[in-house]
């Protein structure tokens, strides 16, 4: 790659790597792993950055990427969460925590009890602010599928989290 290629992309990483690392990590509930998600979609982004000739797609190719590598990660048997019965208590310093950290962990913890397919429909949906048609773009799937996928994913969550967050049919 040449060195003004090279510039491009490293101030591409630059300016989105932390936005992409905060989508891997509630794609998959762990900052570990969504380090090693964002590297490897940045690294695949970089493989391919000759062939990119629409350099404003690709956010949507990083996306796509990622959102990949989350579903196929979470399908490796050893990558495979178990989910409790119930949760530890809180520490001390969880109780002065602000309500908006509380509902953030609560709704992370709940995010990791949902099927990885439906949690990045959910996280594309709602926290990225994707439409219908984009997230099935991202996706590689119908329209029907992500309001499916979603449907399904909010049932999931509101099972997960039960009354810890009130009432989440606002969201759908």
């Amino acid at each position: 790659m040449e060195q003004r290629e090279e510039q491009e992309f490293a101030e591409y990483f630059a300016a989105r790597r932390e936005a992409v690392r905060r989508m891997a990590y509630m794609m998959c509930g762990d900052w570990h792993r969504a380090d090693d998600l964002t590297q490897n979609a940045f690294i695949a982004v970089h493989r391919r950055w000759r062939k990119i000739r629409d350099k404003e797609a690709l956010d949507a190719y990083v996306r796509r990427t990622l959102t990949r590598a989350v579903i196929d990660d979470s399908r490796r048997p050893w990558r495979r969460e178990r989910a409790v019965d119930e949760l530890p208590e809180r520490s001390a310093d969880s109780v002065d925590m602000d309500d908006s950290v509380v509902t953030r962990r609560t709704l992370l913890a709940g995010l990791r009890r949902v099927p990885p397919k439906q949690r990045a429909v959910l996280v594309l949906r709602y926290l990225e602010g994707l439409d219908v048609a984009g997230v099935a773009e991202v996706m590689k799937c119908s329209e029907g599928n992500v309001k499916s996928q979603t449907a399904r994913g909010l049932e999931a969550l509101r099972a997960a989290l039960g009354d810890s967050l009130g009432d989440l049919r606002s969201m759908s």
